[in-house]
């Protein structure tokens, strides 16, 4: 079991960190940051302070791992700091990993937020025995033009801010993968938005119940045969969760790392799967053909695999708790964690 971290409260701490691309703190990015930060302290009530070397830009961020993990350990060793939440994510966060002190995780257990190349610090959480949130970030659904979406702000006060439990987890009606240049003069036009269609069953019968597991797809291929790589344990009995990034990655990847996790057995040890609405929805189809086959290849076709739910690489989007017992019900197509993820 992993442990859960305390709720946030409204005048909480919160600091923001780059674990991976440094963007946030280019000059000609600062007012989207700036935009992300305002949020967190008007809709939400919290104080918002930068790590030290959160902002420096993305050159030094990327020639400085040893300083981006600094940030990351210094935000949880503070005692002050409630929830530590990316400003984004990026590609080299793997580069983190010499510096992490899982200890320091372990005894100062507390909310870590972001997504995409956030899935190593998401690992390095796991590792530590600590439940960490696979969600929103600053300079993407914090700063959204205008104002933030509302499903996000929800998911946002049911996960974080309640320690009740988070039950249904219904789909988005609206989502955008569209990108508008982040510059001052689009800051206030919106995304154009596109009606969803809900969550699809690929196959799979009947209620099943299992631990979230999982991450950008393409992300967890940087963790395999690592210290990071989760234990045949931790997959076991677990409902686990993928989602695919902005590269648009062509479908035969998809194909070719899921036959990794069935070789892995991780895939017959799982009791159900949900898949993260691919951006722009682009291969939407054909990334169904490519997991539908390969559970066919393994003999997997009654695994119930719940497919274009709201996380990951478009907005809006809701959190995954890590651990988190979550359930996937065939009949209705729902979607639900089963728990609090704070105490």
């Amino acid at each position: 079991m992993l442990q859960k971290p305390n709720k946030l409260q409204k005048g909480d701490r919160v600091a923001t960190i780059s674990p991976s691309w440094g963007g946030a703190g280019d000059p000609e990015l600062k007012w989207r940051y700036e935009q992300g930060v305002k949020r967190l302290e008007e809709v939400f009530g919290l104080e918002v302070v930068a790590m030290p070397n959160s902002l420096k830009g993305t050159t030094y961020t990327y020639e400085n791992p040893k300083a981006r993990a600094e940030d990351f350990m210094q935000a949880f060793q503070d005692k002050m700091i409630k929830a530590i939440i990316c400003n984004i994510g990026g590609e080299d966060s793997i580069r983190l990993l010499p510096y992490i002190d899982f200890d320091v995780i372990r005894q100062n257990p507390k909310i870590f937020m972001g997504y995409s190349d956030v899935t190593i610090s998401h690992l390095f959480c796991h590792k530590a025995g600590l439940s960490s949130f696979y969600g929103p970030a600053i300079l993407t659904d914090f700063a959204e033009n205008i104002e933030m979406d509302a499903y996000t702000r929800k998911w946002i006060e049911k996960t974080l801010f309640s320690d009740k439990v988070i039950g249904e987890v219904e789909p988005a009606a609206e989502w955008t993968s569209e990108h508008l240049l982040w510059v001052e003069e689009n800051k206030h036009k919106r995304r154009i938005m596109n009606k969803n269609q809900g969550y699809e069953l690929l196959q799979g019968s009947g209620k099943v119940q299992g631990r979230l597991m999982g991450g950008c797809i393409e992300v967890l291929e940087f963790a395999k045969s690592t210290i990071l790589w989760p234990k045949p344990d931790d997959w076991k009995d677990s409902i686990l969760f993928f989602e695919t990034s902005e590269d648009h990655t062509q479908p035969d990847y998809i194909r070719y790392w899921l036959r990794n996790y069935a070789a892995q057995g991780i895939l017959q040890a799982a009791k159900g799967i949900i898949f993260g609405k691919p951006k722009d929805e682009k291969y939407y189809e054909e990334y169904k053909e490519e997991i539908t086959g390969v559970m066919v290849e393994y003999g997997l076709t009654d695994t119930p695999i719940l497919y274009n739910l709201n996380f990951g690489h478009t907005e809006p989007k809701c959190i995954l708790p890590y651990g988190a017992m979550a359930e996937i019900d065939c009949a209705s197509k729902t979607f639900s964690i089963l728990e609090a993820a704070v105490q």
